[in-house]
Formats: structure tokens, C-alpha cells, sequence
């Protein structure tokens, strides 16, 4: 499974998953930040679906130069960060109008924060739609060179003024807990979650828990992959091929829908069409390629380890309409995410 474009990140693990040291991840914001990847616990679950079985293939997060590499291409090729920057600067700022309904103070918590890119840019449109608001930030990150670089960043913004940080070096998991311990009666006016539910280990739960910090007006924002993407197709096809789920798992948007629909909690939806080139993956021993099928696959050497029949059965659906469309000679991936919008629920 993949992290995507936000250009920070964060995992919530299973808190009793035991931790190595995290690598530096100094973009972190693709689909699978290696800031996200600590060390999991040996099944996961899936909306209350256990996983016993990873793939037996290599996850590419294994190896961490090959990731970088493979993460900087994705970069290179996608409209990703692009898509969420202009969801951040022209829908976000309506969602947020009524969050805080006139306070002076405002708490917001950013769930894999990474280092800070987006987070940032989302509390400058806080800002600009309650001027005269303060605002207590609370940064969720387990990657210690992560926050580090979030500090650099605040250090160089002194039109943040208005922001306090609170730094929380830990998992989703692990702020649950702690924030449960200190029994604290604190509520949430904005909490966001963007390309982290992939490493949760219940994110129906992992949802729920954060719902319930929303103040009255709160908003709990969500960002995916769509369930309409290409990635979508793919993993519906291919999960229990691909998905290394010590460390990862393939949710999309429609499952965490069909999650809330199924709870009876409302939420509001939008799309970010987004694309990939991923042209060179056709053209067998093409490095450009090889390293794009790694990143889609999540898989290490997916060209040189992958069966023949594998291989062709995920090249065959990569050049399918339902995940990609050929324009000038280009292939195309659907890289579309979903931006989910849930409010306080009394």
C-alpha cells in the first residue's frame, strides 16, 4: 500500500507493536512516508476483518534508498501535492467558517504531521477565516528527525504568532492512550488526518476515537486515496498479493465510507482528481519504470521477485480504463484522492 502527497506524515500503530528507529523522511509525503513506517505487530485488522497472511513478496520500505528514490519519481510524475494544496486554498476555507463559531481560541490536532508542509498551510487558512483567534496545535509525529524539521520550519514563519505547538512525538495510537490517561476534558475545533489511515491498526476505531474530541463545530478532515482512483482498482484486485499487511493495509476512501454509513455517522465527501504518468512501466528493463512499478506494487524489485503471471496480470490492469486512460502516446494512472469531512456528533 502507499502514502501519498501530503508532504508529512504519520502512522498510528498498534500500541503494543515494538518500535525500531525510523530513518529520516526528509519530504515525507507520499503515500507511505518511512516516517509512518514503524514496526507493527504481526496481523492487523481491517473494520474488525483479521489479517493473519502478509504477502510474501519484499515490501519496498525495506529498503530505504530505493524508496527515496522511488518516492521522488512519484513526486516528479503526479499532480498529488498539487490537488491537496488547491483543496487546501479554495474548499477548505468554507469547511473551516464555522469551526469555533466565534471563539477566541481555537484547538486543533494534526495526526502525522510529518514535517509540517501541509499542516501549515492549513492553519494559515484557519487564520485567514478567524483572524482574531489564537490557536493551541497540537503535532501527532513519531519521527523524531520529522518534528525536528517541523521546528526549523515553524522557526522560520513568524507570521505563526498566533499558533502555541505542542509536540507530541508518538503514533495515533500512543496520543489515544496518553490523552486517555491524562483524563483531559479538552475538545478538538480541527483535527486532520491526511494520508495516515493506511498504517492504523482499526481505523474504524481510530476514527471514532477522534470524532468524540470534536467541539461543537468541529470538523474531523480526512484525506485518501479515492475508491475511484486507480489504486482503488488495483487493490481491490491485487490486495492480498500486495499488501504487506505487517506494515500497511489497502483502505481507500469507499471502505472508510461504507465504515461510517455503516455506524450512521454523516460526513461530507469530495474529490481531488489527481494523475500519474506511468508510461515507462510498459517497456520491460526500463529503470523509470521498474522503479514506478515498485511504488504502485509497494513491492521491492516487483519486475525481478513478482511471478510472471503476477506481473502480467498487474501491468494488464495498470493499462485498464478502470485505472488509467492513454493520451498522446502517455499512459495515465488515475491517482485521484478523497477528502472526507466529519462533524461533531452529539
Amino acid at each position: 500500500m502507499l502514502v501519498r502527497s501530503r508532504t508529512d506524515r504519520e502512522t498510528c500503530y498498534d500500541r503494543t507493536a515494538t518500535f525500531a528507529p525510523l530513518p529520516p523522511d526528509p519530504l515525507s509525503g507520499g503515500r507511505f512516508p518511512l516516517s509512518l513506517h514503524a514496526r507493527h505487530a504481526q496481523s492487523r485488522t481491517r473494520f474488525g476483518r483479521a489479517h493473519t497472511m502478509a504477502s510474501p513478496l519484499q515490501s519496498l520500505v525495506t529498503d530505504d534508498d530505493r524508496y527515496q528514490t522511488a518516492f521522488q519519481l512519484f513526486l516528479q510524475r503526479s499532480s498529488e501535492h498539487q490537488c491537496m494544496l488547491d483543496f487546501i486554498h479554495a474548499q477548505l476555507p468554507d469547511i473551516l467558517d464555522s469551526v469555533g463559531h466565534g471563539k477566541p481560541h481555537l484547538n486543533v490536532i494534526g495526526v502525522g504531521s510529518g514535517a509540517g508542509q501541509i499542516d501549515l498551510e492549513m492553519l494559515s487558512e484557519l487564520h485567514l477565516k478567524h483572524p482574531a483567534a489564537t490557536v493551541d496545535n497540537e503535532v501527532v509525529e513519531p519521527s523524531a528527525q520529522q518534528l525536528h524539521n517541523y521546528k526549523v520550519l515553524v522557526g522560520q514563519k513568524p507570521e505563526l504568532s498566533f499558533v502555541k505547538f505542542s509536540w507530541n512525538q508518538m503514533t495515533a495510537a500512543q496520543f489515544e492512550e496518553h490523552w486517555k490517561l491524562k483524563k483531559t476534558m479538552k475538545k478538538a475545533d480541527f483535527i486532520h488526518m491526511v494520508q495516515m489511515l493506511y498504517y492504523v491498526k482499526d481505523p474504524g476505531a481510530t476514527i471514532s476515537f477522534f470524532q468524540h474530541l470534536l467541539a461543537e463545530k468541529g470538523k474531523l478532515l480526512i484525506i485518501l486515496v479515492s475508491g475511484q482512483s486507480g489504486w482503488g482498482k488495483l487493490w481491490r484486485t491485487y490486495r492480498h498479493q500486495l499488501c504487506n499487511t505487517e506494515i500497511s493495509q489497502c483502505v481507500t476512501t469507499a471502505d472508510i465510507k461504507s465504515f461510517l454509513e455503516s455506524t450512521g455517522v454523516s460526513y461530507r465527501s469530495y474529490e481531488l482528481p489527481s494523475q500519474l504518468d506511468i508510461t515507462e512501466c510498459f517497456t520491460e528493463g526500463d529503470p523509470t519504470g521498474e522503479l514506478l512499478l515498485d511504488f504502485l506494487t509497494e513491492v521491492l524489485d516487483f519486475s525481478r521477485t513478482a511471478s510472471p503471471e503476477l506481473k502480467a496480470g498487474v501491468l494488464e490492469l495498470l493499462r485498464h480504463p478502470d485505472c488509467s486512460v492513454e493520451n498522446q502516446g502517455r499512459v495515465i494512472f488515475n491517482n485521484n484522492l478523497g477528502v472526507l469531512v466529519i462533524d461533531h456528533q452529539s
